[in-house]
Parts: structure tokens; sequence; C-alpha cells
């Protein structure tokens, strides 16, 4: 992770790191998004459910660009990339864990790293939530693409909260305009990074079924 970080911070560091979450730095801002899609599969149900089980295939080819590292059985450290406001950057990597489905439900939390830097522990905090439903939709018409006219549709929804201690001197800034400058960032990060997934997912999941992949659909956010 790449940061600017002001010089009374970096000879003061704070005894002990705890999460940012639990501070009472005014410095450290809170950005928070809401997110919602929809994949679809021209498959059964099953047939999706057998693939997303199988995490450790698909998840790095679609993850690609992005750093990914095992992290046990069921999780990843994930390098999101560099991104950047007021000057003041940040190359985040964060734990998730992809847990076992329940009556078609997947989720993705949050995880502890293996080994988290305690000098980037002061920088920021991640709070990943995601959930996964599958609906499947037997009555969509036939066609080149579609197996048997069924359509299964990955409908997911993602929880993001981030705590970043800024710099001082972005103190100095207006407050209204550090948080909504910081929230329209947090917005753009994930935009890019979950499209992206989503429609790597469905061409993965496509091209391993041999079936044709749907036009990617516009992004509702």
């Amino acid at each position: 992770m790449a940061f600017a970080q002001d010089p009374e911070s970096a000879q003061c560091p704070p005894a002990e790191a705890l999460p940012l979450r639990h501070s009472d730095d005014l410095r450290v801002r809170r950005y928070s998004s809401r997110f919602a899609d929809v994949m679809e599969m021209r498959a059964p149900s099953h047939s999706v459910a057998t693939y997303l089980d199988h995490h450790d295939g698909w998840f790095r080819r679609c993850a690609a660009p992005m750093t990914v590292q095992p992290l046990g059985p069921n999780g990843y450290a994930l390098t999101l990339g560099r991104f950047g406001n007021f000057g003041f950057e940040v190359e985040p990597t964060i734990g998730l864990e992809l847990l076992p489905q329940s009556e078609g439900i997947y989720r993705i939390v949050t995880a502890a790293l293996s080994a988290p830097d305690a000098s980037l522990q002061e920088i920021y905090d991640v709070e990943f939530n995601a959930a996964l439903q599958l609906e499947q939709d037997s009555e969509v018409e036939p066609d080149s693409g579609t197996e048997a006219g069924i359509l299964t549709q990955v409908r997911w929804e993602l929880d993001l909260c981030v705590w970043i201690r800024l710099p001082a001197v972005i103190g100095l800034l207006p407050d209204k305009l550090v948080q909504s400058s910081g929230d329209h960032l947090l917005r753009q990060i994930v935009r890019q990074i979950s499209r992206k997934l989503t429609w790597k997912v469905q061409e993965d999941f496509h091209a391993t079924h041999e079936l044709e992949c749907p036009p990617r659909r516009r992004a509702p956010f």
C-alpha cells in the first residue's frame, strides 16, 4: 500500500494498533456504500451452484489482474489496486472468506490477513459483507445459448465500509468536501472492481460450460 502520511503521525504511532473502526481519532474517516446487481447464467441453478462451490478455480482467474493469495481453505488476500484522492493514495489489501452456501445463498465476508502489517493497520480498515442468491427461471424461451430455456439469476448485494486515517493537512479542507469526495471515490472503486469481476465470472462460467455468454448488462450504479 502506498500512502502519504503527515510527519506527526509518522513520529508518534499509537502504542497499540486497534482497528480504526474503534478509533476516536478525528482524522479517521468512515466511508460506506451499498450495491446490488445481477449476473445472468444460462444454465440450471445446480450447475451454477457447483461452479460457485469450487471457487479455488474461478476466483483467481476472474480476479486477475488483481493480486490474489490463498488465505486458508476458503479465503483469499486480494490487493485491489491503487486509488487516491486529494493526493492521498492507498493500495489496499483485504482478506475475504467465501463461506459455503446455505440454502442457495453465498456470503463473502472480511477475513483477517495471515500476516498483517501493523503500520498499515493504522492507515485503513475494511469491512466487506456480500451475499449472492441463486434464482432459477424456467420460463425463459430457449435459444442457441440457453440450456433448455433455463436461466439462473445470481443476485448479489454488497455492504462495504472503509475507515481511513487521513493526513492532518486534509483536515484544512471543508468537512463536507472531504466526506463527499471520499464517498464518491469509494463508489468508483467498487463500481470498477465489482463490475469487472461480475463480467469475468459470467464469461468464465459460460466458457467452462461451453455456453453462449449473455450480453453485458448496464451497471445499475
